[in-house]
């Protein structure tokens, strides 16, 4: 119940007798009930632009109090359940969404994420519970970025990523019992500095590829290529293409295979100094110019073996240069609205990953 209008101003009146110690924990508290009070407003905003029933359909409803977490509740009138902004969300599950806001703009803010431990330690929760977040923003960001169009001057490109095994006990089984374990595929990447090992020349298998398609209406997809011939990548650019688009790349074969097989107008650009711009606007500076932005989210990330978050980090580093993370991220990353937007809905049984189990 909101104090009333006399209680609220002896509240305030009585700040002026705290000491120090007492302001900090009223400034903590401050904070905590502000976050809260956002990830509600978010859930809310949802709600609020979604009438439908995520059971049934219907637009009929009425409210049915509050949930555990101060939200709303709405009764479905046709099939009688309840329900709330979270229901059927890839956050339903989640007790603190104003934690995980707190999360989100770590990830996606402009200083460099924290490691899960310091964040964990400055959240007072458990490592595990905030590797699962970030994954979970993974899984997310992956749904998001699978549907991007394209349409007018379209730039392509791809870059290359060392393959990280982060995790693996690989390298600490063999030196334990070098005689029973095999040796790893490879040395770890610190040994070639520590060792003074000579790199490996040239694009290898441990050269990850990125393929990297944006235009200039903004629409941005990254996403992660098994190899690097050339029909695999006429057969990822051929379903983002549309007919009647200009495709500016280099001199891939995979690029000018897909523009003669669908009668595309093509532009091919080098990479020396005055081969950058084909004609007048032709080029894939805007490309060029993600790759070089520098991946901070990468070297904090925790990455598991499979490599399917390296499209999402070149997506979250892609829009957080552009916007603050309060306001959302750019295109093809998480739509404005933290909560809001980045809530796809879906059957409330639903689990596409269980790795979203809280």
């Amino acid at each position: 119940m909101p104090l009333l209008h006399y209680d609220f101003r002896r509240f305030l009146d009585a700040l002026d007798d705290l000491n120090p110690a007492q302001i900090e924990d009223a400034q903590t508290k401050i904070r905590d009930l502000r976050r809260k009070t956002e990830a509600i407003s978010e859930i809310e905003a949802r709600t609020n632009q979604g009438h439908k029933c995520p059971f049934c359909g219907g637009e009929r409803r009425q409210k049915w109090g509050r949930t555990r977490t101060k939200v709303q509740r709405y009764r479905c009138t046709d099939c009688q359940k309840t329900y709330s902004g979270r229901t059927g969300s890839a956050i339903g599950r989640i007790h603190r969404p104003d934690l995980l806001m707190v999360v989100l703009r770590d990830m996606l803010g402009s200083s460099t994420p924290q490691s899960v431990r310091k964040l964990a330690r400055q959240l007072g929760f458990n490592k595990y519970t905030v590797w699962r977040w970030r994954m979970l923003v993974f899984l997310i960001i992956g749904n998001s970025t699978s549907s991007a169009s394209f349409s007018g001057i379209i730039e392509a490109d791809e870059t290359y990523q060392r393959e990280s095994r982060k995790g693996s006990r690989e390298w600490v089984r063999h030196f334990a019992d070098p005689l029973n374990i095999p040796n790893p595929p490879r040395p770890r990447w610190e040994d070639f500095t520590t060792q003074g090992l000579k790199m490996m020349r040239g694009l290898s298998r441990w050269q990850l590829p990125i393929l990297t398609v944006t235009d200039r209406g903004g629409s941005l997809l990254f996403q992660r290529l098994p190899n690097r011939k050339s029909a695999t990548v006429e057969r990822a650019m051929r379903p983002l293409v549309p007919g009647d688009a200009v495709l500016c790349s280099d001199g891939g074969n995979g690029y000018k295979n897909l523009a003669a097989a669908r009668g595309l107008e093509h532009f091919v650009v080098g990479s020396k100094p005055g081969t950058r711009v084909a004609s007048g606007c032709y080029h894939i500076q805007n490309v060029n110019s993600l790759h070089a932005r520098p991946l901070r989210n990468l070297h904090q990330a925790v990455l598991r073996s499979g490599h399917q978050e390296l499209g999402q980090l070149y997506s979250m580093a892609g829009g957080a240069a552009d916007k603050d993370a309060a306001s959302g991220c750019d295109q093809g990353v998480i739509k404005p609205g933290l909560l809001n937007g980045m809530l796809p809905a879906s059957k409330r049984g639903d689990r596409a990953d269980p790795i979203c189990r809280l």
